[in-house]
């Protein structure tokens, strides 16, 4: 079978729940990159997020962070491509979200979309608050009545774990891409995440193929764990999901071993035969 690409969550998926990466998946990346096979990361992460887990020199080729407002060369740390929502829509979603009464944070344009600005109802939201602290050396609070001045990479509504709740509100505004995600953090609040209408994983990897590597969907391989990996995993027929992935995508893919049992090396050995 002629696999041009691989392409892997990080979180949950390729990364172990220690933080740590298992030395057989680290192996196959190195063996991937030995065959010619383009290596790539998407996750949910920022570049400077995702600096704290992977190394400089870790064995991939391009990294599609933020779930695809932003694509680096991971070797040079070049971006190669970004996204951004003007003013007028990050002020548009602002007001959404005030009426709304969700906690929320907007995030600088890329590269800095580190750093962010956040709105509080002040009722209870732990995992907002742990996320809040995580990152409190890049946040700033939001001066309400002022119309938001500058475009975003994203914005991010912490929701609780109510399917309902994320489901009405993501009607709400139109010309943007709202993704779901589980957070990484305490592992059940949603993350409603709000990017512009074209982003996505998907979008990410379909454009390193496109633009720079000349790869066709049947010659991609994904694997993911989340909701936000759904896109990726629709790109091509050869998908896994690891075990610890939501019931409704393991009834939808190819399930492999867990992210703590180098599940990506499973996926990975059964489509190549490595």
């Amino acid at each position: 079978m002629s696999i041009r690409l691989v392409a892997t969550d990080l979180d949950g998926t390729l990364m172990r729940s220690n933080g740590e990466f298992s030395v057989e998946d680290i192996g196959t990346l190195c063996r991937l990159g030995k065959l010619g096979v383009v290596r790539v990361i998407a996750t949910g992460r920022s570049p400077y997020s995702a600096s704290r887990v992977l190394s400089p020199d870790f064995p991939i080729d391009y990294l599609v962070f933020s779930s695809g407002a932003g694509i680096l060369k991971w070797d040079t740390k070049a971006l190669v491509h970004t996204n951004e929502m003007p003013a007028a829509l990050v002020q548009t979603i602002i007001s959404w979200l005030c009426f709304h009464g969700i906690d929320f944070m907007v995030h600088n344009p890329i590269p800095l979309n580190h750093y962010f600005q956040y709105f509080t109802t002040g009722n209870s939201n732990p995992d907002f608050e742990r996320r809040l602290n995580l990152y409190k050396e890049f946040a700033t609070p939001l001066i309400q009545g002022v119309p938001y001045p500058n475009p975003a990479s994203q914005v991010v509504a912490i929701l609780p774990n109510d399917e309902g709740m994320f489901n009405s509100l993501r009607s709400g505004v139109e010309g943007v891409k709202i993704i779901r995600a589980t957070s990484p953090i305490d592992g059940s609040s949603i993350w409603m995440e709000i990017f512009p209408e074209t982003v996505s994983k998907a979008s990410g990897i379909r454009w390193i193929c496109q633009n720079l590597e000349g790869v066709t969907p049947d010659q991609i391989v994904v694997v993911g764990n989340d909701y936000n990996d759904s896109d990726m995993l629709q790109l091509t027929a050869h998908s896994f999901v690891v075990e610890n992935a939501p019931e409704l995508l393991k009834k939808s893919y190819t399930v492999v071993p867990s992210n703590d049992s180098s599940g990506f090396s499973y996926a990975i050995n059964k489509v190549l035969g490595m």
